[in-house]
């Protein structure tokens, strides 16, 4: 079952039954009209539609309460598809999802690196054609293609004022040059929002409408959904947990800024460290004999000091734990001011390292969380941690071409049958 789409804000009523069937998984008519509020003649009319343009199936029949068995809707998962990319100066993460938002291809591809911005859309293009085309998905099946890289946003020119490794990308108007060269509509978001909306998407947080997504790639950030609705603020910048302060005389950040997480706690700080450890280095193949036969890269210099730390390295264990700690404490701070009950970790470095961070996050929270005495916070390692970016990517696409969201209509909690729901077959 999918994250719910309970007291989410839908466009049309033909958006909301399409999100609560996705959100449902089964369901009935009359489930439906539980759900929605909408009068039996709406949800009969939307349905219809709905099963006419090939979006819903009926699957089979609910379990017989006495009377007539219901006949259950799903998502018709292959009638559309849509296409995420995550672009890092590390790497190009790839997927094609299906409808559901479940990944029917992924593919991995060298990051950007100091390549000229038309060069890698040229790349990027091929990419795309390959990934689509390697499982027979007719093209006019596929609704767009998602694009997401590193924050922030710019809100005049929808640029990227980049982090230092991707400077090179400030002018160049990518989500238009990637739509022309593949034909495909782009939608583009930052990464740590699109992770977010990926594990809501695809129901990797249950019943949650309301969590944070932590999130630690090069950098670090946080996706944040209210209600099931991605909160992006006024410029699309919401969530930038990596540019808090936590230390005013703490080393310069790229941001401008000192002592923020992401100087302290990042990747890249980690790096540093350790390379600045002879030892360490050493041991964790970071000395300038173990690098001069690769390129440099933090991503991959990270891992190593993350596999040094499992072989049981204590100074590599100590810069991860001091990582951590940093990282708990704003995590600690968003779910103060947020009020949170989930904090799912993802991202590439948390795929890497999500085992050492977890516990020293939940233990924060557990101890120093303010609202402790009410309620707790959970913390969650994503399933999908590595191509959460990508997968959120496309999850912007099926929610912007299919369920468009707008203030005004709300659902309710209320997603499920009242009736025992055992599916059989349609003929049955």
């Amino acid at each position: 079952m999918s994250g719910p789409a309970r007291a989410t804000a839908h466009a049309s009523s033909r958006a909301a039954v399409l999100d609560v069937i996705r959100a449902a998984g089964t369901i009935s008519r009359v489930g439906l009209i539980n759900a929605t509020g909408f009068t039996g003649a709406t949800i009969s009319t939307v349905v219809r539609r709905l099963i006419d343009d090939g979006l819903v199936v009926e699957t089979g029949r609910a379990e017989s309460t006495g009377g007539k068995r219901r006949v259950l809707l799903q998502l018709n998962q292959s009638s559309r598809y849509a296409v995420g990319v995550h672009l890092d100066h590390a790497g190009l993460t790839y997927v094609l999802t299906n409808l559901g938002g479940s990944v029917v291809a992924r593919m991995s591809r060298a990051g950007v690196g100091a390549e000229d911005p038309p060069a890698v859309v040229e790349r990027m293009a091929g990419e795309v054609d390959a990934l689509i085309d390697g499982v027979g998905v007719k093209r006019e099946r596929v609704l767009g293609l998602g694009l997401v890289s590193p924050g922030p946003l710019s809100p005049t020119s929808g640029m990227r004022l980049t982090p230092p490794l991707m400077r090179h990308w400030e002018d160049f108007p990518l989500d238009r040059a990637l739509q022309e060269a593949t034909g495909l509509p782009v939608v583009s978001d930052n990464d740590a929002t699109a992770a977010a909306l990926g594990e809501h998407w695809s129901g990797g947080v249950g019943g949650t409408a309301t969590f944070a997504a932590l999130y630690m790639g090069t950098g670090i950030g946080a996706g944040l959904l209210v209600d099931g609705i991605t909160y992006r603020g006024a410029s699309g910048n919401a969530g930038e947990i990596g540019h808090s302060c936590l230390d005013v005389e703490g080393p310069e950040c790229w941001c401008g800024a000192r002592g923020c997480v992401e100087a302290l706690a990042g990747p890249a700080a980690v790096v540093a460290a350790a390379r600045a450890d002879e030892a360490l280095a050493r041991a964790a193949g970071l000395d300038a004999d173990s690098r001069r036969h690769r390129p440099p890269s933090v991503t991959a210099d990270f891992a190593a000091v993350t596999r040094a730390a499992r072989r049981g390295e204590p100074g590599a264990r100590a810069l991860l734990e001091r990582s951590a700690r940093y990282l708990a404490v704003a995590a600690r701070t968003l779910a103060n001011i947020m009020d949170l009950e989930l904090v799912v970790l993802t991202g590439p470095g948390l795929a890497i390292a999500g085992s050492v961070y977890l516990p020293v996050v939940q233990e924060e929270l557990d101890r120093a969380f303010f609202s402790r005495a009410a309620h707790p916070v959970a913390v969650r390692l994503s399933r999908s941690a590595a191509t959460a970016p990508a997968i959120g990517a496309a999850a912007m696409v099926l929610q912007s071409e299919l369920v468009p969201l707008r203030q005004g209509l709300r659902l309710p909690d209320n997603l499920a049958d009242s009736e025992p729901v055992a599916v059989r077959s349609a003929g049955a």
